[in-house]
């Protein structure tokens, strides 16, 4: 007995057959929005990005469908959309859950508990790195840079900060989300499933009550370039070398060429789990 290539899985290299067209009432909605996102920019190709987010939150992802409009009200070739979709990692090529779950796994993330971190939520949801949950509710992955080093390790939610995580902690965090009880974010706005959070980026307000106000401030670590920048001193800290008592030494005062880190001292992080710690063991040399 025989196969066919195709019951093989083998691709023959045959083209694709056009992609469907949105159905007609879905298509005038986004005609629409789609001429309020052009006409803010003075050359209409500049509008692809949000765009892309526009489909996006009709489908949960960028389809070929999505593809093939964006082409279409732009006047460009579906090479030219596809080439730009599959560059961004924000666009996602194949369905995904309502919680986009990205887990910092850089290098101080890492360090500070971010890989024991994405190691127990892949066994606790039984999911692999841009896998998503039988009940499509979350999608799990890696991601390379949160830009919050200071509040390492960090855990995103359709980008959203949730700071200093411990695996138990970000365990809850899923779990609360699958079960649909209320999750708030360690900073920014609260929450709202990845189809709204595509259309907010495309460029449309966030009606929800209280959304707009809420915001992402940066942290202390952050802030200090900006306040030597200014000419204003920063804080004195005094760190005491690992497994010595503190001293009497009066507090250093920084010139305006130091740069201090919020992890030149503890932190409440995930190195403060005695089942998952952070940093090494034992002294440089030893």
């Amino acid at each position: 007995m025989t196969t066919s290539s195709s019951e093989r899985g083998v691709s023959l290299g045959m083209p694709e057959l056009p992609a469907p067209a949105y159905p007609d009432d879905v298509r005038a909605r986004l005609e629409t929005d789609a001429r309020e996102v052009i006409a803010r920019y003075p050359d209409s190709r500049s509008a692809l990005l949000p765009l892309l987010h526009l489909v996006q939150s009709e489908e949960g992802h960028v389809t070929r469908t999505g593809m093939q409009f964006c082409a279409d009200v732009l006047g460009l070739t579906t090479a030219e959309v596809t080439a730009v979709a599959t560059f961004y990692t924000m666009y996602r090529r194949r369905p995904s859950g309502d919680y986009q779950v990205g887990v910092c796994t850089n290098t101080l993330c890492a360090v500070m508990g971010g890989d024991a971190i994405f190691e127990e939520l892949q066994e606790h949801l039984g999911v692999g790195n841009g896998e998503t949950t039988d009940d499509g509710k979350v999608t799990l992955e890696h991601i390379e840079c949160n830009a919050a080093c200071d509040y390492a390790p960090v855990v995103m939610v359709n980008w959203e900060f949730f700071d200093n995580q411990t695996p138990e902690s970000a365990k809850r965090m899923v779990d609360d989300l699958r079960a649909g009880r209320p999750v708030a974010p360690t900073r920014g706005a609260p929450l709202c499933t990845f189809k709204e959070t595509a259309r907010i980026l495309a460029g449309f307000p966030d009606e929800r009550e209280g959304a707009t106000e809420a915001t992402g401030s940066a942290g202390p670590a952050s802030l200090v370039g900006l306040k030597l920048a200014k000419g204003e001193a920063a804080p004195a800290r005094v760190v005491h070398p690992r497994g010595e008592p503190p001293r009497d030494t009066p507090p250093h005062e920084p010139s305006p060429t130091e740069h201090l880190s919020s992890h030149d001292a503890p932190q409440d992080t995930s190195a403060s789990d005695p089942s998952h710690p952070a940093g090494p063991t034992a002294e440089e040399g030893e």
